[in-house]
């Protein structure tokens, strides 16, 4: 039994792999292609670049539920290879895109499809044990790490040879990647912990309204709210910051992102797994978020491009806090309700997209452009350290309810 989890466990970690490289290929390439379709200046090309996150997550929030809902009732894998062939066709859909508007038909077939990350957390929960789950997480962060190393440095390289280039190499890794699932992953939801389809769970509102079932989630969403729109201080501007303020170019966008990747990956597949134990989840979520705040405020005020590699260092040990939430989290849903679960977090982080690249960008775009009163490119991270340090007292708060209600459980039963 537990061979097969170890087997499980390494045919989805491949799986995220092969996807986190297709997306990673496309990422130094995206404000040239914008700014080749628009005529526009580079903070005129964040703005795009923000809104076209904006749709993706617009309905990646109204279909994730419905794909969690269906793996639910179908399995796994199903769903998983219905999502990889989605990303597919919109990474084919931008590299002929020969307007602006083509960009964003990609964008929201990617949204409406996009649930490989949603059923790759289903999937870890079902092969997981309770006390393992924390660390087997840590495998989605090491996928999406070892992803950024090998798809930026990639993508920075072919961006050299064209805008559209590392989008049709993005569309024959993601097929070759649907694949290696259709012939090898092998299902994970077991026939008696699955459940019919209800519309009534689907709808991303009700998906939403699911997490109150739960005390710990409630009390910890104020919280993931403040993380995951902070987040886009980094997500939705690093390549337009590092090409305004150090005036890098695709490779170097790429190289940056391969540093990231690979420090992501060290902390989230080997340190978590290593202090996870002797910390406890709790202190994990602390310091990762302290660092986080670290992390943002050195990006703000770097004044050389060098900095910013040094500054990764903090900012990327704080992924520590992320898999501590989601064994926190994970821990008090049934083996049934988990891809209900992790469609629910899926869409609250969609909604969080809804509002966090369009109010990064254009902060970075206001603070670049001529009616700026000061010269600020570095606003959204300062932004995303003052999200983040709320956040810790959120969480403060949302643990030590935690704590109150998981202590009794030992004396019921020992009584």
């Amino acid at each position: 039994m537990l061979g097969e989890r170890k087997a499980a466990l390494s045919f989805i970690f491949v799986t995220l792999l092969l996807d986190v490289i297709g997306f990673g290929i496309i990422i130094p390439v995206i404000p040239k292609l914008i700014t080749e379709l628009t005529g526009g200046t580079l903070s005129d090309a964040s703005r795009y670049g923000g809104w076209l996150m904006f749709a993706f997550s617009v309905t990646q929030f109204l279909f994730s539920p419905v794909l969690g809902n269906l793996s639910d009732q179908f399995g796994r894998r199903p769903v998983l290879l219905f999502s990889l062939f989605g990303f597919a066709l919109d990474y084919l859909f931008v590299a002929f895109a020969p307007t602006i508007t083509w960009l964003f038909v990609g964008r929201i077939v990617a949204g409406i499809t996009g649930a490989s990350i949603t059923t790759a957390s289903a999937y870890i929960a079902d092969i997981s044990t309770p006390e393992k789950r924390a660390q087997n997480f840590g495998l989605i962060g090491a996928a999406f790490g070892l992803g950024f190393i090998i798809g930026p440095v990639i993508g920075g390289v072919l961006g050299q040879y064209g805008s559209r280039v590392p989008f049709l190499a993005a569309a024959a890794l993601t097929l070759l990647n649907w694949l290696y699932g259709y012939f090898i992953l092998p299902e994970s939801l077991k026939p008696e912990n699955r459940r019919p389809f209800s519309w009534r769970r689907a709808n991303p509102i009700g998906a939403l309204q699911h997490l109150k079932k739960y005390p710990v989630i409630t009390g910890l969403i104020g919280s993931l709210v403040l993380i995951y729109i902070a987040a886009h201080a980094t997500q939705s501007t690093w390549t337009y910051y590092t090409m305004e303020k150090f005036r890098w170019d695709e490779a170097m966008v790429g190289y940056s992102l391969g540093a990231i990747g690979v420090l992501v990956g060290v902390v989230q597949g080997g340190l978590i797994r290593v202090i996870n134990p002797k910390l406890g989840q709790k202190r994990l979520v602390y310091f990762g978020l302290l660092l986080y705040t670290v992390g943002y405020v050195l990006f703000a005020f770097a004044t050389q491009g060098w900095m910013m590699f040094l500054f990764l260092v903090p900012y990327c040990l704080g992924g520590i806090a992320g898999p501590a939430l989601q064994g926190i989290i994970s821990g008090q849903v049934p083996a049934n309700e988990q891809g209900e679960l992790q469609g629910a977090l899926t869409g609250l982080m969609s909604v969080t997209s809804i509002v966090g690249p369009p109010f990064m960008t254009n902060l970075f775009s206001y603070f670049t452009s001529r009616a700026a009163p000061i010269y600020f490119p570095g606003a959204p991270f300062l932004m995303g350290a003052v999200l983040t340090l709320v956040s810790v007292l959120l969480t403060m708060r949302s643990l030590a309810n935690y704590l109150q209600v998981a202590a009794p459980v030992p004396e019921e039963v020992t009584s």
